[in-house]
């Protein structure tokens, strides 16, 4: 979004049109709703602005929920915030340690700072970027003085009357829409500066989860954070914000329920075991964080292969922190044994997962012989020197 559009938007008339907008869902949706509004006399710039914003909301649901139908929002904005789900935790830990004001040092569009002061803690919200700074100001609106956006950089943001800090580095190049990542020493602000503030105030620093280990300083708490499957964050946390004893956390979010594991450092793999009567896949942040050991005990697993992030064990077994499958059968990973296998057992609809083998899922289908009314998951992975298939079925967790 340009300066224009965003000034055509924030205006009574723009408002009223963007929240009196029906549901805009294909291109076709998009040329007809630009066309009957051109007609009616609007401006292109509001025009544009209006069709924007009513198509980003609809794709923020999946983050904000309802609350995306009152909320603005930037290509790129939407895409790096936190889920309102996520960002209401990280507030709880501010929280919990007795924070009543925060900084959010490279806020975007606002999702933590909304997390935050939903919870009653005063913002104080700072973006480099006049256009994201001013539509997380619209965001934050409803909290009034308790949330305060400022212009400016987080190198030169007034830290006086703050008690802790929430960083979220930029580590994309600069704009609005599509947006390519850049490496550690291009972020802003550094990594150097931003462990530094986080040495002399309380802080969470949201990064990448492929942060490498190696420059994760040892005093921080590193806590991975995975939704419904993938893994979205790391976050490291310092000073009162990290808790006693842990120093890995791996965060599971599915739905409304979140699991987590904590331990003080990385934990040993459990030895490698032949492939028993269930196969189990640890969730993406128990990978991140090095937990697998943990799980693997926890179910009386051990590893399939020593570099493959995969367990498996006999015991009817399953947790928060893994995706279970019962084994059918194993074979060799070649199509003419996977067919034979198929037919067997007249499967019709399969899920294809792999680890560690180079293989392309959606390719790897086209040669495989679905018929059937039944369905199954077909594993694969590099185990030792060869490579496997394991047909199984998923396991569903009793709540």
């Amino acid at each position: 979004m340009e300066m224009a559009e965003l000034t055509a938007l924030l205006t009574p008339e723009g408002l009223r049109l963007l929240d009196a907008l029906p549901a805009i869902d294909s291109a076709a949706d998009v040329a007809r709703t630009v066309s009957r509004l051109r007609k009616d006399g609007h401006s292109p710039d509001l025009v544009s602005a209006v069709v924007t914003q009513s198509r980003l909301r609809a794709r923020a649901e999946t983050k904000f929920g309802p609350f995306a139908q009152r909320m603005l929002f930037t290509r790129a904005g939407l895409e790096q915030a936190t889920r309102l789900a996520i960002a209401a935790r990280h507030a709880g830990r501010f929280r919990d340690a007795g924070l009543s004001r925060v900084a959010d040092l490279g806020c975007g569009i606002g999702g933590d700072a909304l997390g935050l002061a939903g919870l009653g803690i005063a913002v104080t919200a700072v973006d480099a970027d006049e256009v994201t700074a001013a539509i997380a100001a619209y965001n934050l609106a409803p909290f009034g003085a308790a949330a305060d956006v400022r212009h400016g950089t987080a190198e030169t943001a007034d830290l006086t009357d703050v008690d802790g800090v929430w960083l979220d580095p930029a580590r994309r190049t600069a704009g609005h829409t599509e947006t390519t990542r850049t490496r550690p020493e291009d972020w802003s602000p550094s990594l150097d500066w931003t462990f530094e503030l986080g040495r002399r105030l309380p802080a969470g620093i949201k990064l990448g989860p492929g942060l490498d280990r190696e420059l994760i300083p040892d005093e921080f708490e590193a806590q991975w954070v995975s939704a419904d499957g993938s893994t979205v964050e790391l976050v490291l946390w310092s000073g009162p914000l990290a808790r006693e004893g842990a120093r890995r956390a791996a965060l599971v979010i599915r739905g409304d329920e979140a699991h987590e594991l904590t331990a003080p450092a990385d934990s040993a793999d459990e030895p490698v075991r032949e492939l028993g009567a269930y196969l189990h896949e640890p969730d993406g942040a128990v990978i991140r964080a090095r937990l697998i050991g943990d799980v693997a005990r926890s179910l009386d697993a051990g590893m399939l292969d020593e570099h493959i992030a995969y367990l498996t064990s006999d015991a009817a077994l399953t947790s928060p922190f893994v995706s279970s499958f019962r084994v059918r059968e194993a074979m060799p990973a070649k199509v003419p044994a996977i067919n034979a296998a198929l037919r067997r057992h007249g499967i019709g609809r399969l899920e294809i997962k792999k680890r560690g083998v180079d293989v392309d899922p959606a390719q790897f289908r086209r040669k495989l012989q679905l018929r059937g009314d039944a369905e199954a998951t077909l594993l694969l992975a590099r185990v030792g020197s060869g490579r496997i298939a394991v047909l199984a079925d998923r396991v569903s967790r009793r709540p």
